[in-house]
């Protein structure tokens, strides 16, 4: 059985989760998107916070 990491790049959860380029992920992750955490000067995305967050999705403000 693989291991599945507990945390991604910001440019790799971007991709993988929402086929984002590399700025674009960042962006994301800077409007508070993607779930991040600082790890010194490394941002990581981690992958329980992720699932969660698209397990129960906010519904929009017009």
């Amino acid at each position: 059985m693989a291991e599945h990491p507990l945390t991604l790049s910001v440019p790799e959860a971007g991709k993988r989760y929402f086929d984002l380029s590399r700025n674009a992920s960042y962006a994301a992750a800077a409007r508070g998107d993607i779930p991040t955490i600082k790890i010194g000067k490394l941002l990581r995305v981690p992958v329980r916070a992720l699932d969660q967050m698209l397990e129960q999705p906010k519904a929009e403000v017009a």
